[in-house]
């Protein structure tokens, strides 16, 4: 099977090159970089590494730039989508154990946990103002989808190629509400979903949002789930034998 990574990268030529390192060998043949309309040397410094860049003429932010590589991994036959950040905060040398779970017919989606405890959060350098929103919302998202995420706003995630051609791409918002969009579809269509523990780093270039852009995604995202009531939601599936 073709796993295909897919760095978003916005500015990002200062943590790009430690991000490529750090993924697995098996990987880095096939990394396609969002470039974001970045204003700094992300291109030069990828394309320097040997990965296939496609570069955006204006901000597409979080979700457009998903949309557009999604769009170029289903073209191309991928087999298993993994999205990254090139900014290093998540971890990258766990991608190919997030593969092989959906490779091996596991799962469907797997993605990072950043919470695995407070004390991991927090020592990565997590807010505390991103750690006790992450916290409340993914309470009231569990409760409303009758699951138990650790968390539900991971910025690393890998998906089979059948997730991705079923999700409705174009109807999710192009902010980072896209990661609550698409993973509420995930469950609501009844996907097989897991998580692994994934550590973190925030550092100076590492993405954060700002808290009024915090309250802005929480109602973007409460917003979104009203879309999916319970009564409307497919039975889970089970793994194929």
């Amino acid at each position: 099977m073709k796993a295909v990574v897919l760095m978003l990268a916005h500015n990002a030529e200062r943590t790009i090159a430690k991000t490529f390192a750090a993924l697995p060998d098996s990987l880095k043949p096939n990394v396609i970089v969002g470039d974001d309309c970045s204003s700094d040397k992300t291109s030069e410094v990828a394309r320097s590494l040997g990965m296939r860049v496609v570069r955006h003429e204006r901000n597409l932010n979080y979700g457009g730039n998903l949309k557009r590589l999604y769009k170029i991994f289903l073209e191309e036959g991928g087999d298993v989508a993994v999205e990254i950040h090139a900014d290093y905060q998540y971890e990258p040398s766990l991608a190919d154990l997030m593969v092989e779970y959906i490779t091996r017919g596991h799962y469907d989606v797997i993605q990072g946990n950043r919470i695995r405890s407070r004390s991991d959060a927090l020592s990565g350098g997590m807010p505390l103002y991103r750690y006790l929103g992450n916290r409340v919302l993914t309470l009231a998202e569990n409760l409303w989808f009758g699951t138990v995420f650790g968390e539900w706003h991971s910025g690393m995630r890998a998906y089979s190629r059948e997730v991705i051609a079923d999700m409705p791409l174009e109807t999710f918002s192009d902010t980072h509400s896209f990661a609550s969009d698409i993973m509420m579809c995930c469950v609501a269509r009844g996907y097989r979903i897991a998580e692994v523990p994934c550590p973190v780093r925030y550092e100076k270039e590492s993405s954060s949002v700002s808290v009024p852009g915090l309250f802005h995604y929480t109602f973007k995202t409460l917003a979104s789930s009203l879309k999916y009531p319970p009564w409307r939601r497919a039975k889970p599936r089970h793994k194929r034998l």
